[in-house]
């Protein structure tokens, strides 16, 4: 296994300001570690046949923006964050290209439309559980992807290459608490434990909502992944207390105001 070349590839990260990158062997996908599974065709040798590894780099959305969501504030963030992505996921591809090991990255999404998301509410690949495969992180109860660092607020892409490289441990300790709080602020109920599997969630009536917000530019919605409790952010922006949320607690007035301005503006 090429230990030089994972050296390499992580000091690229941290000169792109890329603070979450992980490695998956490709054969991990061929023994399921929960149901449902990543069905064959899903799976990175099906889609790239070369591919020995995985590589995946996340990017955080900054929890104080995702707060005024839905806003044009978080949607420009998203755009960015998604933007940045694809380049530094085309960047890593290319530079293990010129190392000699035939590579290629694979965008944030793959669904072209939320219209398309609601016909058919799947990609061709799936970030998410490529990142818990690389031991980023593993699934909470709205069926995002948790970090230690983050939470669930980060966005994955990831990186096929024909390299060998050494793995990093699937996360066994769930950081999923379950306080239910995604479930219960869920405007559309696309979380609703007592209607849908735990873990799971009614893509469509999510997708439904997105595209509403999206018509009034301030998709997406987010508010799931901003009251999750998981996350070193949060002591970073000081936002432990989830009081912070209840826009009737005037203790946070000041905050509220904040989001309300946000809100107020860019959208229509």
């Amino acid at each position: 296994m090429n230990i030089t070349l994972k050296q390499k590839i992580i000091a690229k990260c941290a000169e792109l300001d890329i603070p979450l990158v992980g490695f998956a062997p490709a054969c991990r996908w061929d023994k399921p570690l929960f149901e449902p599974w990543v069905p064959q065709d899903f799976r990175p040798r099906s889609i790239f046949s070369e591919t020995q590894t995985v590589i995946v780099i996340g990017l955080p959305v900054n929890l104080p923006i995702v707060e005024t969501s839905p806003s044009i504030y978080y949607h420009e963030l998203y755009r960015t964050v998604n933007t940045l992505l694809d380049t530094n996921g085309y960047r890593i591809s290319l530079f293990l290209n010129t190392e000699g090991f035939p590579s290629l990255w694979i965008p944030r999404d793959g669904y072209g439309s939320i219209s398309s998301l609601k016909e058919k509410p799947l990609t061709f690949f799936s970030h998410r559980h490529a990142a818990f495969l690389a031991g980023l992180g593993n699934f909470g109860i709205n069926n995002m992807l948790l970090t230690e660092k983050f939470g669930p607020r980060v966005r994955f892409v990831s990186i096929f290459t024909a390299a060998d490289i050494p793995a990093d441990p699937v996360m066994e300790r769930p950081l999923c608490t379950k306080c239910m709080q995604c479930v219960d602020i869920c405007p559309v109920k696309a979380l609703d434990g007592r209607a849908y599997p735990e873990g799971l969630t009614d893509k469509k009536t999510c997708a439904t909502r997105s595209e509403a917000l999206y018509k009034s530019d301030i998709s997406p919605c987010g508010l799931c992944i901003k009251v999750c409790p998981i996350g070193e952010d949060r002591k970073l922006y000081l936002r432990e207390d989830p009081r912070i949320y209840d826009e009737d607690d005037t203790t946070f007035a000041l905050y509220h105001n904040a989001w309300k301005h946000v809100r107020s503006y860019g959208g229509r």
